[in-house]
């Protein structure tokens, strides 16, 4: 981890779970982001407390308001962000907030594969076309270095259940519609890295393994992996990306996930 250095980064899907363990290591890092921009959808709901007991404490933190599916929410999101950045770019944006249906095929709707699709696979797109001027800032004040986290670049989120060679979990847990975004959400990932390549960003999907959250837990199982587990082996693989490795899929503890 000690090779991450970055002067800002947002997660969405910040007030709990994997978001939450990932606010709290960039902030307890030896060198912290100079900003740390949690975005969620209800800053001021009772989920959100972890998030300004941390604030109280962190004066770099900043608790952003965020609808991932709503595109004047973001854009008034990526404003605020502007605002705290003054002249300087966005280094990092992980794409974390999503949501899970736990339905069985035969029980999947329209209703429920509309919205899982639209949070986990349109807000991320959407996400990182209103980022992005913020991010070409933040990679243009690194001319000609190499693609990393530490320049500019988009982390998304994704999941083992994405992996379309790699079935695993079918008889634990169908939830089609998560599985249905996610592989559309590495798609987007490979798009994105042939894309924001000429400027200077750096594209990776990520498998955070199966983590003990409240998403993790819905099908009535006990997930093998902490969030702390989970968040550290993340920040050590951000840490190592490099030109190589963007348009990839790996997990937490950086090995290459079949598509």
């Amino acid at each position: 981890m000690a090779g991450l250095q970055v002067h800002s980064v947002l997660v969405t899907g910040a007030n709990r779970g994997i978001g939450l363990g990932l606010v709290q290591h960039f902030l307890g890092m030896p060198t912290p982001p100079q900003w740390v921009f949690a975005a969620c959808r209800a800053p001021t709901g009772q989920r959100a407390q972890g998030l300004h007991h941390l604030a109280s404490k962190h004066r770099n933190l900043v608790i952003i308001p965020l609808e991932v599916t709503d595109l004047a929410s973001i854009k008034a999101a990526a404003a605020q962000v502007g605002e705290h950045l003054g002249g300087s770019g966005l280094n990092l944006l992980i794409n974390n907030a999503g949501i899970l249906k736990c339905n069985l095929l035969d029980k999947e709707t329209l209703e429920d594969m509309t919205h899982v699709y639209t949070t986990n696979t349109i807000g991320p797109l959407l996400m990182c076309q209103v980022f992005l001027p913020l991010l070409k800032k933040a990679a243009q004040a690194s001319p000609g270095s190499a693609l990393s986290c530490s320049r500019a670049a988009i982390i998304n989120i994704s999941s083992q259940g994405g992996s379309i060679s790699s079935p695993d979990g079918w008889d634990l847990m169908q939830i089609v519609s998560y599985r249905c975004s996610k592989a559309a959400l590495n798609m987007l990932t490979k798009c994105q890295s042939l894309r924001y390549k000429e400027d200077g960003v750096l594209c990776t999907a990520l498998q955070p393994g199966w983590v003990q959250t409240d998403m993790g837990s819905c099908a009535g199982h006990t997930p093998p992996v902490t969030v702390d587990e989970s968040v550290r082996g993340m920040l050590k693989v951000l840490s190592s990306l490099s030109e190589k490795d963007t348009g990839t899929f790996l997990d937490w503890e950086g090995n290459v996930v079949p598509w």
